[in-house]
């Protein structure tokens, strides 16, 4: 309690809840029945979010170049979850994975202007490791307490072996520190609206590692909706620039 940060612990409770909380617990839902590459092509709708988000709460309208990029990274979407076929938009039904993403994904966005439009002083917002503690802290509680409440209604388990071991030391190095900090760091100086198009980038990633370790090859409607989604991350960036 001695921590300057103290005074604004609702504020990076909100923080914890959204953007480690509920971000990591809808996107894990999502992947129980939906694959690693339509869950993020999904998650390429984070630019929209990031620009209702920003002109309804915190005063900031996009612009023409950036509404455009979305358009783009739209269309991608649309694409993947059509299989290439635009017929079958007319009968689409998204299965319960695709709606846990788009949860994860506004909460992501809300997430992200919080971190900007802070209220503490200027000397502490240079303290990117406590800032980092902040969340990663409260973060942790609320998803004790979700995982606390699944295992109270269901048979889950937990079983630890050297693939178990592996991947959670991989999520504390890299999604838990690293990535929070590098997000972090980017929406401070480009902005949430700006830095929502580069997680696009996400999808790019996501196909090379599904062939690489879980045997799922991308398609060809897959390496239509990259283009497109690359096409709104450079329409909007140089805008930005």
């Amino acid at each position: 309690k001695d921590s300057p940060l103290w005074p604004h612990w609702k504020r990076w409770s909100v923080i914890g809840l959204l953007g480690i909380g509920c971000y990591n617990a809808f996107q894990y839902l999502a992947l129980k029945t939906s694959g690693p590459i339509n869950v993020t092509l999904v998650a390429s709708s984070m630019p929209l979010w990031m620009m209702a988000f920003g002109a309804l709460f915190f005063n900031s309208r996009a612009t023409r170049q950036q509404l455009l990029g979305a358009v783009f990274s739209i269309l991608g979407v649309l694409i993947v979850l059509s299989h290439g076929d635009w017929h079958q938009l007319s009968s689409l039904r998204l299965v319960p994975g695709d709606l846990y993403m788009l949860l994860s994904t506004a909460c992501w966005s809300l997430y992200s202007w919080l971190l900007v439009r802070t209220s503490e002083p200027a000397g502490i917002k240079s303290q990117w490791a406590d800032l980092l503690m902040a969340q990663l802290a409260f973060g942790l509680v609320w998803s004790g307490l979700f995982a606390g409440g699944e295992w109270a209604v269901d048979a889950s388990h937990l079983t630890l072996n050297s693939t178990f071991i592996a991947a959670i030391i991989y999520n504390e190095i890299g999604p838990a520190i690293l990535a929070y900090r590098f997000w972090g760091v980017g929406v401070q100086r480009v902005g949430p609206t700006v830095a929502g198009f580069f997680t696009n980038l996400t999808p790019l990633f996501a196909a090379v590692m599904s062939a690489a370790f879980l045997g799922e090859p991308p398609r060809a409607y897959h390496a239509m909706a990259f283009v497109l989604i690359v096409a709104g991350i450079i329409i909007s960036s140089r805008r930005a620039s």
